[in-house]
């Protein structure tokens, strides 16, 4: 039957119910309780009420059967015309799967033993004029998955799963932090000026203020101003968005975890990310040693780190004295960024991170020994200055964190502000930050800052081969009418 035909058919039946009086979308509903406390509780003979969608309906004349499931399980319901009376039965003709429901009566187990109500009473919550997608098996447009979610739920234990696993995720982080005396902050998404990380922001404009605004690209540097202020260590699980390219690693909104802690620093952070994703880990799996994608990920203690500086030597015979034009030029001699005349570091550094990911092993690895030079807010090692104390982490081949000694010598930092805006290329000119060059001659501790990219960990976590698999609602293409 074609879609406009059963649509047309559920619009008679809603009609059908409203000639009798009945409201299809009524705004109270009273004694019910979850479907699945009822199954784990399950006392045969108990009365018992229960709100939800059906998902089924098998009729038998003047019986039948539903699935009614809500978020927390399915139970089959039992509807016999002589039992729940003309009124009842009639509004259970009229009925369709998709539509919401409250039921009561008397929970029995089938000669099957399957967990059942004998439905005495039957009321219309919601009347579902669409039906659901293929007849309950499920979204298999990839496009409309991810564009009508709410289908792609419905449909699909499995997405559920992964978004409660991922609730779980971010509930066993707080409380790991909370527990390490971590305080939750929040800081604002509208800034005056793009800082606190690499990326081309999203612009917006404050009519009151008459003033351009930038959508954070992170809040790093707010954060740090809390240090200043005598919080020694916070964190903030926060929105972050970058006007690039969209891909299974990436999504121009997403979510980051950013933690501070003073008098500590990179190798503290280190620690610091071991434990707490180690914890993640085994708190969801019971284990340290997880699958992903059919490869196996090792998260046991203590995990591998590699230089950055050896590598991009061995592989480029890139030095961290290079400056920009001879790091491209190099670049250019092992066959990369051929047709390009001039690169920022910032550019340059994201050829070589995509090289260095494609030999990552699967296991956690601590990236160190980052250029200064890509790192303009990292301290540099006290025995190298064009050493930065800084790592990034990667598990099976994705960067997850980055990490650093915090660069709190206010002086170095607007010299390395100006350095990196003269470097920049005339779109994506940007002002020092005042107010953080402020914050810092007031005297900021030493310390270590960590980011970990939310959305990447839980892919991971939950064995997902795309980021549009752990975002709800993932940045689409207008779709085309």
């Amino acid at each position: 039957m074609e879609l406009n035909e059963l649509i047309e058919q559920r619009r008679q039946k809603a009609e059908a119910l409203k000639s009798k009086g009945l409201s299809l979308y009524p705004a109270r509903v009273a004694g019910h309780m979850p479907i699945g406390k009822a199954i784990e509780d399950f006392k045969e003979g108990q009365k018992a009420g229960f709100c939800g969608r059906i998902t089924a309906k098998r009729s038998h004349g003047k019986a039948a059967f539903l699935d009614l499931r809500d978020s927390t399980g399915k139970i089959q319901l039992y509807v016999k015309a002589d039992i729940v009376g003309e009124d009842n039965f009639f509004i259970f003709q009229n009925l369709d799967v998709a539509d919401i429901i409250h039921v009561q009566g008397e929970l029995f187990k089938t000669h099957t033993k399957e967990p059942s109500l004998k439905v005495e009473e039957i009321s219309l919550l919601s009347k579902a004029l669409r039906p659901l997608p293929e007849k309950w098996h499920g979204l298999k447009d990839v496009d409309l998955r991810y564009r009508q979610r709410y289908l792609d739920f419905i449909s699909n234990e499995e997405v559920r799963k992964v978004f409660a696993a991922r609730s779980n995720i971010i509930k066993a982080l707080r409380a790991f932090l909370d527990q390490q005396g971590f305080l939750e902050v929040e800081t604002p998404m509208m800034h005056c000026i793009a800082g606190g990380a690499a990326g081309r922001p999203f612009k917006t404009y404050h009519n009151e203020y008459g003033m351009d605004l930038f959508l954070r690209i992170a809040p790093e540097l707010y954060l740090k101003q809390l240090l200043v202020a005598g919080m020694d260590r916070v964190y903030e699980i926060n929105r972050s968005f970058r006007n690039e390219g969209v891909s299974t690693r990436h999504n121009p909104e997403f979510t980051m975890l950013e933690v501070y802690q003073a008098y500590s620093d990179c190798a503290g952070m280190m620690d610091l990310s071991e434990n707490l994703i180690l914890s993640l880990v085994e708190g969801l799996h019971g284990k340290s040693i997880i699958n992903y994608q059919g490869k196996e990920i090792d998260f046991t203690l203590p995990w591998k780190r590699v230089s950055f500086a050896q590598l991009v030597k061995d592989k480029f015979d890139i030095l961290p004295s290079d400056d920009e034009m001879v790091m491209l030029e190099k670049l250019k001699s092992k066959g990369f960024a051929k047709e390009v005349n001039r690169l920022s570091r910032t550019q340059i550094a994201k050829i070589i991170e995509e090289v260095l990911e494609e030999g990552m092993s699967l296991n956690p690895t601590f990236v160190t020994d980052y250029f200064t030079s890509l790192c303009p807010l990292a301290k540099s090692k006290a025995d190298n200055h064009f050493i930065s104390e800084r790592f990034e982490l990667y598990i099976a081949g994705l960067e997850v964190g980055n990490a650093y000694s915090e660069l709190n010598d206010p002086l170095e930092q607007r010299m390395r502000f100006e350095e990196e805006i003269t470097e920049l290329a005339p779109e994506e000119k940007k002002s020092v930050d005042e107010d953080y060059c402020l914050a810092l001659e007031h005297g900021m501790p030493p310390a270590g800052g960590l980011g970990i990219g939310i959305d990447r960990l839980v892919m991971l976590l939950t064995d997902q081969p795309s980021i549009r698999e752990v975002i709800l609602f993932p940045l689409l293409r207008p779709e085309q009418k």
